[in-house]
């Protein structure tokens, strides 16, 4: 990534008088105030919509596996409802807001870019954004269903299920999010590769190996049946495979 002294035309740090410095710092972080300030009162702003309007509704899906299957959530403190509806209607306004915040922090570094490292840019953020809600959306319809049962089949005849609603939800996010972290692994592939640490033999070469790792993870994350492990770990391998198509096609970076 470059910075607007590498931008034609523009003095290096070291050809800056010591005020130019600080007049160009100063610039910088007030431009990184305005970021924080426009981003902090989007998502201030989505949190109250969502908590006054939506939040009931919100809460109702959230619990929604758990719900079908006939079992009562429960909380243990007096604030600990509130507090975890607070908690899910913040994500959910930093989701709400992240347009804003995308469009605050790309204003901010833009300028730092070249025309050809833009178009990169925003073309990897694009793709990294979709992958992660496709995950995310797996996990939740396809994955953390079969999750539930599996673990509710482990306590069945042993003790009487009595879910704290706090404990709930971060089960939940902790076991999504992940997902959408997992599913970013063509992106992190194709940036090592632009950088020279991985290129599509040493990927190709791995096929066995990944093959193994992705379906014993798939065995511990699923219940005991080969429908659910397929499901989670057909995804992740061919994620693998077009990662190693991603790598083909991309030349590391020339270093000066």
């Amino acid at each position: 990534m470059s910075t607007p002294s590498d931008q034609p035309g523009s003095a290096s740090p070291k050809e800056q008088t010591p005020q130019e410095q600080r007049a160009t710092l100063l610039a910088h972080l007030l431009a990184l105030r305005k970021v924080l300030v426009i981003s902090a009162v989007a998502v201030i702003a989505a949190f109250a919509l969502i908590f006054y309007f939506c939040i009931d509704r919100l809460m109702e899906w959230i619990i929604g596996p758990i719900s079908a299957r006939g079992i009562e959530i429960i909380y243990t403190a007096m604030s600990e409802a509130l507090v975890t509806k607070f908690k899910v209607a913040l994500i959910a306004a930093v989701i709400v807001a992240s347009p804003v915040i995308i469009w605050q922090v790309w204003g901010f570094i833009k300028p730092a870019l070249y025309p050809g490292e833009q178009k990169t840019f925003r073309l990897l953020f694009f793709v990294a954004l979709l992958l992660f809600l496709l995950g995310v959306t797996f996990c939740y319809f396809a994955v953390y269903t079969l999750a539930v049962d599996f673990f509710l089949i482990q306590g069945d005849g042993l003790a009487t299920p009595m879910l704290s609603i706090d404990k709930y939800v971060i089960f939940l996010f902790g076991f999504i999010v992940p997902f959408g972290v997992a599913f970013q692994l063509p992106v992190f592939l194709y940036l090592t590769t632009r950088m020279g640490w991985t290129n599509h033999s040493m990927l190709a070469s791995k096929r066995k190996y990944v093959l193994l790792g992705v379906f014993v993870i798939a065995a511990v994350l699923t219940p005991p049946d080969v429908v659910s492990q397929i499901a989670l770990g057909v995804p992740l391998y061919l994620l693998y495979e077009i990662s190693i198509l991603v790598t083909r096609m991309t030349k590391p970076k020339e270093r000066e």
